[in-house]
């Protein structure tokens, strides 16, 4: 067996198969086509396919069974776009929510 798909392999075995392995690269890749910041350090990384495969590789981000991308380490959330509210990208607060700030 060749290393290309002895890694193949292992990426697709570390995500739970191919289906979750391309759903989680299409929805990384609109993150970090929508401004979100690579997990890894990504200096001189100009292909954000190899960016996703090494975030895979380095269990920085994974699928969850709803089908989300959850980010390995929670202080990680800040480079996801609307992840906290009032973030561009946020959805808004509903009326009623603790989220919404008063000023009572």
């Amino acid at each position: 067996m060749m290393l290309d798909e002895l890694k193949e392999e292992l990426i697709v075995n570390k995500v739970g198969g191919r289906f979750k392995l391309s759903t989680l690269i299409q929805k990384r890749m609109v993150a970090l086509n929508t401004g979100a910041k690579p997990m890894i350090d990504a200096r001189g990384m100009t292909d954000k396919m190899a960016i996703v495969i090494q975030e895979i590789l380095q269990d920085k981000i994974y699928l969850d069974a709803a089908g989300h991308i959850q980010v390995a380490n929670a202080t990680m959330m800040a480079n996801i776009p609307g992840a906290y509210p009032g973030m561009p990208g946020a959805a808004p607060p509903v009326p009623g929510s603790a989220a919404q700030a008063t000023d009572e």
